[in-house]
């Protein structure tokens, strides 16, 4: 499709468009039952093996080991900021927090409104532009869990490496860079994400959660539909779940294994990134990126220019060029490419040769 935009929105974001094409083929009617898919019962067979595919693609994809349940749960990763310790602090314990970020500062506030917090490393002297090494990590033997964000959209940093926290549960969002590479789950005590960056549309949120850590919550008053336990009981099935996007993250889930998987994905990725970032470090200045060195986002690429008017003209030039979503984050200013997995390679090359061609008009 030749007017395909050049599509670097930060999220929601790029969908493959072989998924685009199936989803258009399957839209009026699935499978000959003549129906649409969105016009059936979640408890009919075809909606229910739609369901528990996608449960098991993702459990294959990301070598999800035994004794976890996946979870497909409505309003987006916002509201498991306040789910996880409406169902995972006790009185008398407290939450640990990397705080690395806009989203990681989201989630402690959050926290905040339902028992202790305690602030386990930051990077907030440094304006988030990097995350803390391990070194620094700080947190009680006994929290009730060490929650991490990890890939910072607005700042353009990611963590390379996941902490090991012993008994400490690790709880990680992964909103904006599941599957972008292989991930040790055994190591999490629960992931969630957003689907809308790497795994579909808007509208639904993976969790992946340790079977122990799922029980009555100790908070009174906790709602019935704000319980990890309500969901893992009806396998997700509980209410109506929104049953398009996830059929959409499935066939994400097989366009993924199509392209080899988490591993084949990674180098795919990587090779994205490296594209910008030696064009950016290779361009005496002209672009200068915002991450520190080991800390740079593979999904998030941040870089300044010289001055304000010089961004405004750069992104107003590009959505001239069909590049879409360059601008930075309104609370942070400055200029992003966001590369998520179905984010062509093609398109960040396109987006290279621009870049090189408004530093050789503006340099």
């Amino acid at each position: 499709m030749a007017n395909r935009a050049y599509n670097f929105n930060a999220g929601p974001a790029a969908l493959p468009l072989d998924v685009l094409k199936t989803a258009q083929e399957q839209f009026v009617e699935y499978e000959n039952s003549g129906m649409s898919l969105m016009e059936m019962s979640h408890r009919g067979a075809i909606y229910e093996k739609v369901h528990y595919e996608a449960d098991s693609l993702l459990r294959e994809l990301l070598g999800i080991p035994s004794g976890y349940k996946v979870l497909f749960i409505q309003g987006g990763a916002s509201t498991q900021f306040a789910m996880v310790p409406m169902n995972l602090l006790r009185p008398g314990q407290t939450a640990a927090y990397v705080s690395t970020g806009s989203w990681a500062t989201k989630a402690i506030q959050e926290a905040k409104l339902f028992g202790e917090t305690a602030i386990a490393a930051s990077s907030e002297a440094d304006k988030f532009m990097r995350i803390p090494a391990f070194s620094e990590l700080n947190y009680a033997s006994d929290a009730a869990y060490l929650h991490l964000t990890s890939n910072e959209t607005i700042e353009g940093t990611q963590w390379a490496e996941y902490p090991d926290t012993g008994s400490v549960p690790l709880v990680g969002d992964m909103s904006s860079d599941i599957l972008c590479r292989p991930v040790d789950v055994s190591k999490f005590g629960l992931i969630y994400a957003g689907a809308q960056k790497n795994l579909g549309p808007s509208g639904v949120t993976i969790v992946i959660i340790r079977e122990d850590l799922i029980r009555k919550p100790e908070i009174a008053g906790v709602p019935t539909m704000l319980r990890y336990e309500t969901h893992a009981k009806a396998d997700s099935l509980y209410n109506t779940p929104p049953t398009f996007a996830i059929y959409m993250v499935g066939e994400v889930l097989r366009w993924v294994k199509s392209q080899g998987g988490a591993a084949a994905i990674q180098k795919l990725n990587t090779e994205k990134a490296n594209l910008l970032y030696n064009l950016i470090d290779g361009s005496d200045g002209f672009y200068r990126g915002c991450a520190m060195q080991g800390s740079r986002s593979i999904m998030n690429v941040t870089f300044r220019l010289g001055s304000e008017e010089l961004e405004k003209q750069f992104a107003k030039e590009s959505e001239q060029q069909g590049f879409v979503g360059l601008k930075g984050h309104r609370s942070v200013g400055g200029l992003r490419a966001s590369i998520y997995n179905a984010v062509p390679i093609e398109s960040v090359r396109a987006l290279a040769e621009f870049m090189k061609e408004f530093r050789q008009r503006n340099g």
